[in-house]
């Protein structure tokens, strides 16, 4: 009842869980278990999914505004919202705070964080220094098959940034950088790069709503950067990535 309810919260921001018949559960798990490993306890399992789903759905609130900066919500409020517990909602909550995104206050909840243009073009910099090399190294070495199998990562940010899906936007405006960076083969890189991006989706104080022909403009610019890596045209690389960056919104 929690997962169904949860999907309907905040729209679509939340995937609908798999139904049970699908998972595979191995022999052992069912009633042919050692003592050295016990079964691992189902409501556990379902709970962990709720909260994953809950924190889904409060990253998409936060990136398209209905979480508002300087805001302070509660666990029991959200809950209901939901239509869960606080439980999920507040372990939620609570990574959203150890990464940044959230502070929390005794006795009333979770305060939205506040950012301001210099935290932005902060997040951006930082960004830069660790993407555009990469990326340029990745031009002159990757084949162009492999730029080709990205062609629907960068589909889908225009999809959504034709429709002004903010929330998706984001999810598929990190899979395409995701994507890229992967091919350098360095996972922790890939860690890093990821957490900065997330931070830098997160709306600035005052002005939560990106315009959607931002997005537009945002997404054009991984279709032309795919065109160019495709091409192998360095110059032409070099000029989007830059200026994809000097952009900073994706």
């Amino acid at each position: 009842m929690e997962q169904g309810r949860a999907r309907e919260a905040y729209g679509t921001a939340v995937p609908a869980t798999a139904p049970a018949a699908v998972v595979r559960v191995p022999e052992q798990a069912r009633g042919e278990h050692t003592h050295s490993e016990p079964p691992a306890p189902r409501a556990a399992v379902q709970r962990h999914s709720v909260r994953g789903q809950i924190l889904e759905a409060l990253r998409a609130a936060l990136v398209d505004g209905r979480l508002e900066p300087g805001q302070v919500y509660s666990a029991p409020a959200l809950g209901a919202r939901f239509g869960v517990s606080a439980t999920p909602v507040r372990e939620a909550m609570q990574q959203l705070a150890i990464e940044g995104a959230v502070r929390v206050v005794p006795n009333r909840g979770f305060r939205v964080s506040e950012r301001g243009p210099r935290q932005f073009a902060e997040l951006a910099e930082v960004r830069a220094l660790i993407e555009v090399p990469v990326m340029l190294r990745l031009a002159r070495t990757v084949a162009p098959g492999t730029w080709c199998a990205l062609r629907p990562l960068a589909d889908a940010t225009v999809a959504a940034a034709a429709v002004g899906d903010r929330a998706s936007y984001a999810e598929s405006d990190r899979a395409f950088h995701g994507a890229v960076l992967a091919l350098c083969g360095n996972e922790q890189l890939v860690q890093v790069a990821d957490e900065l991006h997330r931070r830098s989706q997160w709306p600035l104080e005052g002005n939560p709503a990106t315009r959607r022909a931002d997005l537009l403009a945002d997404a054009a610019e991984h279709t032309a950067l795919l065109d160019a890596l495709i091409a192998q045209d360095l110059p032409v690389v070099q000029s989007l990535v830059r200026e994809h960056f000097n952009g900073a919104e994706g």
